[in-house]
């Protein structure tokens, strides 16, 4: 995972790609494969894709319904 540090610059972390992702996920549910498509331009390459969705979950950003097999944007925090 490329996080920022004195080699890898902001803009060259996976950390500067999460916008990007949460922008697609806010205008609606989607699948994984729907929404690499809509970023494979911003985001380097699948494992990168990989990375950010487990960074976000992680960050409770995102969720995944096992039923509809959608990702959702989680809007606030739920604690």
């Amino acid at each position: 995972m490329r996080l920022p540090n004195k080699v890898n610059s902001f803009n060259g972390s996976v950390i500067s790609r999460f916008p990007v992702v949460l922008n697609v996920l806010e205008q609606g549910d989607t699948s994984p494969s729907t929404l690499y498509d809509s970023v494979i331009k911003t985001v380097g390459d699948i494992s990168e894709f990989i990375e950010i969705l487990d960074c976000l979950y992680a960050l409770g950003k995102i969720e995944f319904d096992a039923e509809t097999r959608l990702l959702h944007y989680v809007a606030g925090n739920k604690m």
